[in-house]
């Protein structure tokens, strides 16, 4: 039995941010080591150097268009009759009390002095990898324009800004790939408990199995409300399943192949 997790817009929106940071990540990581053979064959796999630039502009553009539209998609689904329980309750993504609770209480359970949390639709962990695109990608919005328009951004600030926004781009850069690549790729796809892949954020579903064991305290949430029957879903087609596991390897590959080659050719960066 399959329970769905996600809708289709927010499968679409996960798959758009996927496909344009993995754009950003190649682009910007060809710019950043072009010197390196690395970097030379990251910038023709998008047509050489000087085209890669004007991709990793453009792409930029409409992240910073989509992380708009995303915003006011998120601020409709507020309840403003009850907007203090609508962003605060289980089925929000902003962090809570319940969620610092959950956090000691893991890390009790991980020294065995207590029993592990039972977590509702979204864990803390869920959370911070969700807020960490909101403080992220503001700051590299922000900083590449500066990069991108430096006359215009010296009329209103001094020069040395350009050099400072140059170096938050590249660190925050880093930071997000190092973090993408790592953090979030153990959590999704390279999970044990998830092995060979997380489906949900394709399929929109999760086995009720698998539900009940990560998070009881949603499953029994909407058994009380009476809407577990109705958050039922239907297994995906097998050539639809084929595709997102071919897709999800190729992205997951490439994404590995950054971050190793990164870290590797990690000695030719320079921030400043």
């Amino acid at each position: 039995m399959l329970l769905k997790r996600f809708s289709r817009t927010q499968r679409l929106s996960h798959l758009f941010l996927m496909l344009t940071f993995l754009i950003q990540a190649g682009t910007g990581f060809g710019r950043l080591f072009i010197t390196t053979d690395f970097g030379r064959s990251l910038s023709l796999l998008f047509g050489g150097y000087e085209t890669a630039i004007v991709i990793h502009f453009w792409v930029g553009v409409l992240m910073i268009a989509g992380f708009g539209v995303h915003a006011i998609y998120m601020l409709s689904k507020i309840d403003w009759k009850h907007p203090l329980e609508s962003i605060l309750g289980p089925d929000s993504l902003v962090p809570n009390l319940n969620d610092a609770k959950h956090l000691l209480q893991r890390i009790r359970w991980t020294i065995g002095k207590s029993s592990s949390p039972k977590l509702d639709r979204w864990a803390y962990w869920e959370k911070f990898d969700y807020f960490a695109v909101f403080w992220g990608m503001p700051l590299l919005a922000i900083t590449g324009l500066m990069l991108k328009f430096p006359l215009l951004t010296t009329i209103v600030l001094p020069g040395w800004a350009i050099n400072i926004a140059a170096l938050f781009h590249r660190a925050e850069a880093i930071l997000a790939v190092s973090y993408i690549f790592i953090v979030h790729f153990f959590i999704g796809p390279l999970r044990p408990s998830c092995f060979p892949m997380h489906e949900a954020m394709f399929s929109g579903s999760v086995h009720l199995d698998e539900a009940l064991k990560e998070k009881p305290a949603w499953v029994e949430r909407l058994k009380k409300e009476g809407r577990l029957e109705r958050s039922m879903a239907k297994p995906p087609a097998r050539w639809f399943r084929a595709l997102y596991f071919i897709f999800g390897y190729t992205a997951l590959g490439f994404g590995l192949y950054i971050l190793i080659n990164g870290i590797y050719y990690s000695r030719y960066i320079r921030l400043h």
